[in-house]
């Protein structure tokens, strides 16, 4: 962190002249343990926050200009919190722009900023690099301004930054975990009242082991929204069978069990996804509570067999990197995470059996796909903040 700390005040004084007032802040990415499509079914999710973040140095300006460069690019963007120009087109500069235009319309009067950022949290891997930008760019603005924004509400002000001005119609979980997450915890998260728990994940023995198949994702898209609307689907038929369902989280087993027959086949397996993996939520927390690594495993196992199974959202590459990791000693539970065609999976492993983890899969996983896995080891990593 120092070095990455030194070389962004660096690029503070060789871009804008000074590091006189130049501060430093980080917003995490985040890996799901739990809950896979669950968010926007108004369910439970079981996020951690990893220690690859965003980190950003930031020297307040007099005006109201904000002058942003990007590390890693070596690109940067400079915009007017008076006239913000949302171009068409724009890689990362949206992000920023639009947490920047959210909190106007919020009534927060911003002041302008010079920054650098770079990040260590790997790009379209599913780990929410898009998020961490966003709420680091939130946490520059609130502090720099003198701001008083609770995590809760700087998450709702960055999901509507990507919703609107992204045009990532993305749930809540990637930005609130960034915000409100702990150091050695996991979150549990309420998606419909957005009540959050944070759940010790204090398991010194174990790791979490994050491997990326490297997969080009060009499916997400387009079956993400045929999946959200073959829930809708299901929601539709259970509000008239079943008072009070609004979302599948309100629908429970006995009830799906006794109008399953009436559901068209693939509704049916997308609803018994959704309704099992809400149950799983709720069981891995327990789980977790009570140390019972174990069991958090098997439901991990059993969250990617519904997801390649029922929800139909993995890919052989996935299915190929979860064989590996389970037929691997010490390996405690692997599944998928994220939307799915790709992306990465995420192995909870005995920390002993780490190498070995590492060794099989950089082995055996490019024979089988054609494709070069990267690998990142994790621990659960607190929320945004400002580094002293």
């Amino acid at each position: 962190m120092n070095d990455r700390a030194d070389q962004l005040f660096r690029e503070i004084g060789n871009r804008y002249g000074a590091t006189d007032g130049v501060r430093l802040f980080r917003a995490p990415g985040r890996v799901n343990l739990i809950g896979e499509h669950t968010d926007y079914n108004d369910g439970f999710v079981f996020p951690v926050a990893i220690d690859r973040d965003i980190m950003m140095a930031a020297r307040p300006r007099d005006d109201r200009t904000v002058n942003l460069f990007a590390l890693d690019f070596g690109t940067s963007v400079s915009f007017d919190l008076d006239d913000i120009d949302h171009g068409k087109g724009e890689s990362w500069g949206c992000y920023p722009k639009g947490v920047a235009e959210v909190l106007n319309q919020e009534g927060f009067r911003l002041t302008g900023f010079d920054g650098v950022f770079d990040g260590t949290v790997p790009l379209g891997a599913g780990l929410s690099s898009s998020a961490a930008l966003e709420v680091a760019t939130a946490t520059v603005f609130t502090a720099l301004s003198e701001a008083v924004l609770p995590g809760p509400r700087m998450a709702k002000i960055c999901q509507r930054a990507e919703n609107e001005y992204a045009g990532v119609l993305c749930g809540i979980m990637d930005q609130f975990i960034s915000c409100v997450a702990e150091p050695d915890t996991a979150l549990f998260l309420d998606c419909r009242s957005l009540s959050f728990e944070n759940v010790p994940f204090e398991a010194p023995a174990h790791a979490l082991v994050i491997a990326n198949t490297n997969k080009p994702r060009g499916l997400v898209d387009s079956e993400y929204n045929k999946r959200r609307r073959e829930c809708e689907e299901g929601v539709r038929f259970f509000s008239g069978k079943v008072n009070g369902v609004t979302a599948l989280r309100d629908v429970t087993t006995e009830q799906f069990s006794e109008h399953r027959a009436s559901l068209p086949e693939a509704v049916a397996d997308r609803c018994k996804h959704v309704i099992d993996e809400n149950d799983r939520v709720l069981d891995s927390v327990q789980a977790l509570k009570a140390g019972n690594l174990c069991q958090l495993g098997q439901l991990m196992n059993a969250s990617h067999d519904s997801l390649r199974d029922l929800f139909e959202v993995s890919c052989r590459e996935l299915d190929v990197m979860v064989e590996i990791a389970r037929s691997t000693p010490g390996v405690v539970g692997s599944r998928m995470t994220g939307g799915g065609f790709g992306g990465c999976t995420i192995t909870l492993v005995e920390a002993g059996a780490v190498t070995s983890l590492e060794t099989e899969v950089r082995e055996r996983y490019p024979s089988r796909t054609g494709f070069e896995p990267d690998i990142y080891v994790c621990r659960p990593a607190g929320g945004a903040g400002e580094i002293p």
